[in-house]
Parts: C-alpha cells; structure tokens; sequence
C-alpha cells in the first residue's frame, strides 16, 4: 500500500480524488491502492526545556545558556493532533511506500519530516513537488516524483533554522526576562522578532529628535508653467549617487549635472534673488524630448502582494497571506509563500490556457488571443526561480469568492495579463531656462501608447507619478510648446519650506524594509545576501508583525505602526547588536541557503550559534548595571486586545482579530503543557517555546475570544469547550482548536 501525507485534510482530499481513493476511513482516506492521510500542520515540535533538564523548568540564571547535546522532538499535546498521529503511525508502520505531499516549501518539508521520523518509518519515501493543487498539477506532480533524499539539504536548512530559533528564543528570552523584566512580563527575543521591532524603534527615535530645518525654493511662472530653480547637489547625495550609480555612471557627466544655485537658507538669501531676477527676461536655453518605455509591473511575490493590499485596501500583512492562501487552496491561485517575481520557462507554454480560463477579463484577454505571446526576460527566467515561481492564476475559473479574495485575485489577474501587453510608451519632455545666470527647470511626462496600462483601467492622459508617497510635489504632466530662444517676462515666487522627519512605518513600508535590509548592514557580501531574503521570510514576516503587536511592542495608530515604551525600552536596553541588527539575520540567512546548496555544513553553523549563545549569556550577565525595562501594568492582554478590535471597527478594517489569528499553518499555536506555548513550528516569526514567569497571573475577565470570527476557516465563531477553544464549523470539517493556556 501507497501512504501519501498531506499538510491539511482539504488537499488530502484533493489528492485522493485524483488518485482516484474514495474510501473515507478514520483519519485517512482509501483507494485504488492509495491511503491519503494529513497532519494538521505542525503534528510535532521540538522539546521544552524541562524534557532535556528537569532542572531547566525553572527560570534562572544559573541555568543560562541551556544547550541540549541532543535536540529531540515530540508530539504536541493536543487530543486531536494525538489521535491523528496514532493513524498516521499506523499507516506508515504497515506502507510499501511512503509519498510526502506535504507544501512544497522548507517549513512543509520540516512539518512531515518529524512525523515520518517520530512514526518510524521505515519504507522507501517519494515527494510531491507542486506549485498549484489543480488536477492537472497534482496528475504532472506524481508522474513526476521525486526521491526524498533530492530534499535532505531543504530539511537541514529548516532543522538548522529550527534549533537556532530555540537556542536564541529559548535561551535570550529567559536571560533579558530574569535580568531586565523585573519578573512582571516576558520580554521576548526572537531572532527575526528583535531586528523588526528595533527597525520601528529607530524610525521613531529618528521622528522624535528630528529638528526642523527651514529652507526656501525659488520658482518662477513662465508661460502658465512653473520652473524650478537648479539647486546644487550636497557632497552626500553626490556619494549616495556614485554607490547606486558606480557601474554606469560617468564622472564628467555627474560633475555636469552637479549645476544650480546653493541651497537657500534664509530669507534675506531667498530675497536677494527674487530681486536679482525680477526684472530680467526668463530665456530657454534648452528644450529635449525622450522617448521611453515603461515595462509591465512584476508579477507578485508574497511580499509584494502584502505591500500593495495594505496599500490599496489596508489589508494587514496576516490577513493577505491568509487569502491567497485560500485562493491557493481553491485552487485559483499558485503556491503563495514564494520570494520570486519570475516564472520558469516550462510555464510558458501553459499561459495561453491560463488566459483563456480567466473568463471574467475577456475583454483583456481577447487582444492576446491567436498571437504568439510575449516572452520577456523581466517575466521568464530560468535562474531566477528556486523552489517555486511567482504567484499567478491556475486558469481556473473563481467561484464562491468572499469580497476580499476578489479583490486579491483581480490583482494577481490583471498583472498576469498585463505582462504579455505591449510596454506603454512615453515621451519625457525636460525644459531648461535662465535667468541672470540662475538656471530653471521642469519637466513634463507624456503618455503616448498606454500599451499595459490599459489592463489597469487608466486613461491615456493620466500622467501623473504612481506612487504620490515617493514623488509628493513632482507631478509631471504636459507642457506646452517651448523653443529654444525665446524669452519674456516671468513671475518668481519665493516657497518657505521646512525640512520634514522620515515617515512612520506603515505594514507596508515595515514589509519593503524587512525585504530590503541590505541597506542596514555595512558588508557587501551581507547586503547581497539580505536581498535575497531580507529580515525573515516572506512566509513568515507576517506572523513577525503579529507578534509584536500581541508582545505589546507595537500599536498601531491609523495605519502607522508605532513602538510602545516598552518596545522601545527593550531595543534600547540590548547591547549586544547582532540580536537587534540586520547583520545577525543576514548571516544566517546566507547559511542557511549554502546549507541547501549543500556549500556549508549544518553542524558546523549549529556549533557556531552554540558559541554565540553563550557569548550573548556571558555578556549580559556580566552587565552590573541595575537597568530596568518600564512594565505598563494597566495594559493587560485582554484589554490590549479589546482596544485592538475596537479600533479596528472604528477604522472599518477587515474583520479578523489581530492576537487569536492562527498562522496559516493551523498547528503552529497549539499550547503544550502549562500555560507553556509551544515551542512547535520554530520559525523566524516567534521565540521558540516562550512560556510565562511563574509569578504572572490571569485576571478574571469576560473572555475576549469567543464570538470572534475563526482564523481557520473564516465562517464560523470560536466557541468555548471544557478544555479548549473550537470552531462552530467543527461539524462542518472545521479543525481550529486551541487549548486553555
């Protein structure tokens, strides 16, 4: 007998019907020769403390760094997840062979490889690698079967990244907690965690000590048209340009771009050449037109899907991962927890049956239909793509979409389509002027064949910047008709101005920096790395934010995200800066992709993050300082989160609580043992297994979670049971459940 494990009862099901098992039995379902079972996500986690030392159940001191010589796994305690894994053993026990179909992606890879190791399986094992859960991809998955042994780097990675978010939760957790926490709450470090929080932090602290500078522009209306005067570049823009332009740019070029008056810094400055040129003609001196193009936007990876849903609709970064995953498994949607924006060459000749199953945008599709599709190098690359491509459409027509779904699958659409468009052509017109040697500038952007951008519904004429965040105040637009020579008289006008403090991180901001963390860190080779994965992964940085909010580090004010004193006061307590800083992300984020590259050794990083552990304990213990971390003890959890809800109804957001949203993975929040989460599915979002001080204790209050919609899946209510939270779906198939902590 063929045991195929899934990571969820919904693709099991979607497995078995392919395989043709139509047999419901107990826990599995069978068939022509199959028996199609699933987990629950995470079955199994790694150990608690006290399972290695009986004496490390007690938070101390003495204890720090608790290195186990031998990281072992176990069950997580949960009647349902218990009775599963009895099937699953059973099954596995008795297989001829075993076919991991659990989400092609190195937490999925982490999720079954545990429960085979905890069965004892013993028989030949295969994997099932698929981008979609379509018929046909599941029918072209198994034709295709891989060996299990073509994924034992994927798994060192994820059990490398496992043990190290133990060692670091588990251990700098309990040390800032005894030192700093004044034994009230726990202050929780987590490797991925610390950096983002310190990444808010900094952008406060720079908002808070930012002094304004004043300033004055001086413009002057020419022929209805407004130009601006030269200014001259600072010697940091200058460096900051020779950086990002240091392989194409050249010298004499920049020193010629480099014109303009000096910066004006008082008024009397401002004054003195309003005066000097009101009385002289204005005269063109130069007139270029240039023609461009403008490519198609990429197509989505998961964080920039986040990025643009919290943009155009405010959708938090969880909820969006929550839906395209619910698109994904309506089968609508690709594999979603992917960090690329290319496909691979083998979906090309697929697109044309995609665009013919997008039947609700035919009037975008027809265009493309009969002509040989447009095979760019900016959509199809080969070396791009690892373990999956970008998120786009199935070809599968959509049915039974909640509004939200809609509006995240009419995005993915539409930048599907958009990629086989022509690019939109422009003309960028640049008009230089003078007056008594001041030069003056403006330019205008025409749009002369929308070619894409006819797939987004805009108008030819619309030539304003897209993003007004980036380009505030530079709107281009049509100018009239200038010619070099001609001069008449002007209107200058003198602009007080002030220079304004960085913004608030919004999510979406907050997710660009998170990815985009090279600019934190000095060394070329960490910048490269970071770029490639950022703070965190893409499937995880939403489960990062999260928990800053239900850590009470973060709040959230309108759509800004902003630290609290506590969050503040932790990041400024932590001296030691690879646990706040980019560096320590970025050096084990290129490990662990050598690791599964098999260019670097699992051990050997588990050994060098032993030693740092113990570096961190020894530093910290030998601060004699007597610092504290201030405790805001009004604010409890309960009220924390009730005031979360109240805001969200005020500013009309999407319905889904922000501290009881279940990771996508639905096992990841199970509670093991006393009031001790679990340190199950160690991931780059939480520390691992962070239980509370003995001495915190649970008020008595109306309890804020029942009633609440259910973050598995979305339709029923949570309910209170005799030992732990359900779904009011539960009869419908719905497996949500949490125990009391």
């Amino acid at each position: 007998m063929i045991v195929c494990i899934a990571e969820k009862p919904s693709v099991a099901r979607d497995i078995a019907e392919v395989l043709g098992a139509h047999s419901r039995r107990e826990g599995y379902i069978e068939g022509n020769g199959y028996q199609v079972t699933w987990t629950f996500g995470h079955l199994c986690t790694l150990k608690e403390p006290h399972e290695y030392t009986p004496s490390w159940k007690s938070w101390s001191l003495s204890s720090l760094p608790m290195i186990p010589p031998r990281f072992g796994i176990k069950l997580i305690g949960n009647p349902s997840y218990e009775k599963q894994f009895k099937v699953i053993e059973g099954l596995m026990q008795k297989a001829d062979e075993i076919i991991n179909c659990g989400d092609a992606g190195q937490e999925g890879e982490l999720i079954q490889r545990w429960v085979m190791q905890k069965a004892g399986a013993r028989c030949p094992v295969k994997r099932l690698w698929i981008s979609s859960l379509t018929e046909e991809a599941i029918r072209e998955g198994f034709a295709k079967l891989k060996d299990q042994a073509d994924f034992q780097p994927l798994y060192e990675a994820g059990l490398s990244r496992a043990i190290g978010d133990w060692l670091l939760g588990m251990n700098a957790t309990r040390l800032y907690t005894i030192k700093y926490g004044q034994n009230k709450q726990v202050l929780s470090i987590g490797r991925v965690q610390t950096p983002t929080l310190a990444l808010i932090v900094n952008r406060q602290l720079e908002i808070q000590n930012f002094t304004p500078r004043q300033y004055w522009e001086l413009k002057t209306v020419y022929r209805d048209t407004t130009f601006s005067a030269l200014i001259k570049k600072s010697e940091e823009e200058l460096m900051l340009e020779e950086d990002k332009k240091k392989e194409a740019a050249k010298k004499t070029k920049k020193e010629e771009e480099n014109r303009g008056i000096d910066p004006i810094e008082s008024l009397e400055q401002g004054e003195s050449l309003v005066e000097q040129i009101r009385n002289s003609p204005f005269a063109i001196t130069d007139v270029s037109k240039k023609e461009g193009r403008e490519y198609p936007p990429r197509l989505f990876d998961l964080t920039s899907l986040q990025v643009e849903c919290n943009k155009k609709f405010g959708y938090s970064a969880d909820e969006t991962l929550k839906i395209i995953q619910s698109l994904y498994e309506k089968k609508v949607a690709t594999y979603p927890r992917v960090d690329t924006t290319f496909l691979s060459d083998d979906i090309y000749p697929k697109c044309p049956g995609i665009l013919k199953g997008l039947r609700d945008y035919e009037v975008l599709t027809t265009p493309l239909v009969g002509k040989t599709l447009t095979k760019s190098k900016k959509v199809f690359d080969n070396t791009k793509v690892t373990d999956h491509h970008a998120i786009i459409p199935t070809g599968q027509h959509p049915q039974n979409l909640t509004d939200m779904e809609r509006r995240v699958f009419d995005m993915i659409a539409r930048r599907f389509i958009a990629v086989f468009y022509p690019d939109c052509k422009v003309a960028t017109t640049t008009v230089l002027g003078e007056v008594e040697s001041i030069e003056f500038r403006v330019t205008g952007k025409q749009i002369l064949e929308p070619g894409w951008r006819v797939v987004f519904g805009v108008p030819e004429n619309v030539n304003a910047p897209e993003d007004k965040d980036e380009k505030e105040g530079e709107e281009e637009s049509v100018l009239p008709a200038f010619v070099e020579g001609e001069s008449g008289p002007h209107l200058p006008i003198l602009n007080e101005k002030w220079t304004q403090p960085p913004r608030p991180y919004t999510e979406a901001t907050l997710l660009r920096a998170m990815e985009t963390a090279g600019k934190l860190v000095d060394n070329d080779e960490l910048r490269d790395a970071l770029k490639e994965n950022g703070i965190g992964r893409p499937s995880t940085r939403a489960a990062i934010i999260e928990t800053l909010f239900k850590r009470n580090y973060i709040r959230k004010e309108r759509k800004n995200l902003i630290a609290t004193p506590t969050g503040v006061e932790l990041i400024q307590i932590i001296h030691e800066e690879l646990l706040k800083s980019a560096e320590l992300t970025g050096i084990w984020e290129k490990k662990l992709r050598e690791i599964e590259r098999k260019t670097y050794d699992a051990r050997q990083f588990l050994e060098e993050l032993k030693q740092m552990v113990s570096e961190v304990v020894m530093s910290v213990l030998s601060d004699n300082s007597n610092r504290r971390i201030t405790i805001q003890e009004a604010v409890s959890v309960q009220q924390e989160e009730k005031g979360k809800k109240e805001t969200k109804k005020r500013e009309r957001k999407p319905a889904t609580p922000k501290k009881k949203a279940a990771p996508t993975k639905p096992a990841a929040e199970p509670v093991a043992g006393n009031a001790t989460p679990s340190s199950a599915a160690p991931s780059s979002s939480t520390p691992a297994g962070i239980p509370a001080p003995p001495k915190v204790q649970a008020t008595h209050t109306p309890d804020p979670l029942v009633g609440q919609t259910c973050p598995l899946c979305g339709k029923g209510t949570i309910i209170k049971g005799k030992a732990a939270y359900g779904c009011s779906e539960w009869r419908s198939g719905c497996t949500y459940r949490k125990t009391f902590e």
